[in-house]
């Protein structure tokens, strides 16, 4: 009886804390990708990655299916947009109809996150805004990110397939939104493509895209990456055929003054914020750090070679970084003296602090004013890490490990491209909720929330919860494919995806269940002491 009072305590302070919480001040243009060729990965995959840093977007997820479309049929499109604000509702994004262009003969089965991010023939897409200049921006158009990352997984089944279907949409309907790269993955190779507008009033859009070498990583973090372009290079370079007129027009380039570099070009202010290139510095530093690259330099280099082949466990570690043991980390300057007479970092302290609490700490950080912003952070809400495989058929081979709200706190597990349907609580959307057990992205929410409130403490806890159970969602995925491609051999193609769709159900079930239980204890056990 005890035990379920303190939990209805627990769940009611919570409610109207986290509800509090929710009203920040946050810019929309905050995600971090990082990319993998099959060469650099250590089993084979090629993989591209997201974390919707946002404190807008949609926190559900869902299979949207294959369908067949009559003849005539039309695609209707809609704008993404922020919601009017209404008392008790959450910040969050609306949907506005804007048109519709003709539907295709048939669609591919995709993933129907924020950022549609995975189809069923391992076409796999992260995302990064880098806004661009304000010049470019224009209402002219019907096509959006989220619209355009929809469309391209119902309709194409590779990067190079994807970024030519891209640029001939945006051509004929129109960008209507800020400068973004989409990282583009299929089972063979993975792709940046970065998109700006074609001016105020005018329709079309203005876009490079590079692909990363099968043997390197690459990483965006909300500016513009793409230098040269080598015109010559096809099997390296795709581009827009006013990829360099709008420039010259707008006297952005001249000839006279040496290589048309797009970054430059198009989204010079992004290459001047600390928050984007010390990131880019971080996911090499991880990956590659006998490259010993300058964390204060203006440029790194496109793409990298890894100094040891990247596995998940790398990919993972990546995302839940915060400059921990760094100079860069924002917590070194809080200290207290422990009980052994040691200066040690507060637990209190912790790596999400907002600009007002840095600047209460003497603390130079946050993301507002250029200053630091690490890839972990608080207003995650959600992250993908996708592999596609050319060595496992397409039930088995396309996987997106998916984790909500802050990836330091919280767990990746493996949603199959193939997969019918998803647990009840990832297809309901928290911010239409309001808090509620009905919506996964709470539970984790609530987890992240409590953890860094005393992280040093905390998050050892939650650590010990979830690095166990992720081990062992990575070791076992192959002893889980092994069994799917049975079936698929032996009994056919449904036997193999139910079984897939069982497995990932499970797993999802599995982390909302730890998500609330860890929840639950870590407050009271902190509460108080030392």
């Amino acid at each position: 009886m005890l035990k379920k009072i303190g939990f209805i305590f627990v769940f009611t302070f919570f409610t109207l804390f986290l509800f509090s919480q929710s009203f920040t001040t946050l810019e929309d243009f905050q995600c971090t990708s990082v990319t993998v060729g099959k060469k650099a990965s250590k089993d084979g995959s090629v993989m591209t990655s997201h974390s919707d840093d946002s404190h807008r977007s949609r926190t559900d997820i869902s299979v949207e299916p294959a369908k067949t479309h009559p003849a005539g049929s039309m695609q209707t499109l809609y704008k993404r947009t922020t919601a009017k604000p209404e008392k008790n509702k959450m910040p969050r994004y609306e949907n506005v109809e804007v048109g519709k262009i003709p539907q295709v003969k048939e669609t591919y089965q995709f993933l129907n996150s924020a950022y549609p991010c995975l189809n069923e023939v391992q076409l796999a897409i992260g995302e990064s805004t880098f806004s661009g200049r304000p010049e470019l921006r224009s209402d002219n158009g019907l096509i959006d990110c989220p619209c355009l990352c929809m469309l391209l997984m119902q309709r194409c089944s590779t990067a190079r397939e994807a970024i030519r279907t891209a640029g001939e949409l945006l051509k004929e309907y129109g960008w209507i939104d800020a400068g973004e790269c989409l990282t583009i993955a299929d089972k063979n190779e993975v792709w940046h493509l970065e998109i700006v507008g074609p001016g105020k009033g005018k329709k079309g859009a203005v876009w490079a895209a590079q692909r990363v070498p099968d043997d390197h990583i690459s990483v965006n973090a909300n500016a513009s990456r793409i230098l040269e372009i080598d015109t010559k290079n096809k099997d390296y370079f795709m581009f827009s055929d006013n990829v360099f007129s709008v420039a010259e027009e707008n006297n952005w380039y001249d000839k006279s003054q040496g290589a048309f570099r797009f970054a430059y070009a198009y989204a010079p202010e992004s290459r001047a914020m600390l928050a984007c290139r010390r990131r880019e510095w971080r996911v090499f530093d991880l990956l590659a750090p006998s490259l010993r690259l300058d964390p204060n330099s203006e440029n790194y280099p496109f793409s990298v070679k890894p100094d040891s082949l990247v596995t998940l466990d790398d990919m993972v570690r990546v995302f839940k970084d915060y400059y921990e043991g760094t100079e860069f980390d924002m917590r070194k300057n809080i200290t207290v003296t422990d009980r052994d007479g040691k200066t040690v970092i507060s637990p209190f302290a912790n790596p999400f602090m907002k600009v007002d609490e840095l600047k209460l700490h003497k603390v130079n950080g946050g993301w507002h004013g250029l200053g630091e912003r690490a890839i972990a952070v608080h207003f995650t809400v959600y992250a993908t890490i996708i592999q596609c495989r050319d060595f496992l058929p397409d039930e088995v081979g396309g996987v997106c490990w998916f984790a909500l709200d802050n990836v330091a706190s919280s767990i990746y597990i493996p949603i199959y491209g193939s997969v019918t349907d998803l647990p009840d609580t990832y297809k309901t959307c928290g911010r239409i909720t309001g808090f509620s057990k009905d919506a996964a992205w709470w539970a984790f929410n609530r987890l992240g929330t409590i953890t860094a409130k005393r992280w040093g403490d905390m998050h050892k806890v939650v650590d010990e919860v979830w690095n166990p159970l992720q081990t062992s969602y990575f070791q076992q995925q192959k002893k889980i494919e092994k069994k799917a491609l049975s079936l698929l051999k032996n009994e056919g193609k449904s036997a193999a995806i139910n079984y897939l769709t069982r497995y990932t159900n499970d797993c999802g079930i599995e982390v909302v269940e730890k998500a609330w239980l860890t929840g639950d204890l870590i407050w009271p056990t902190f509460d108080g002491r030392w």
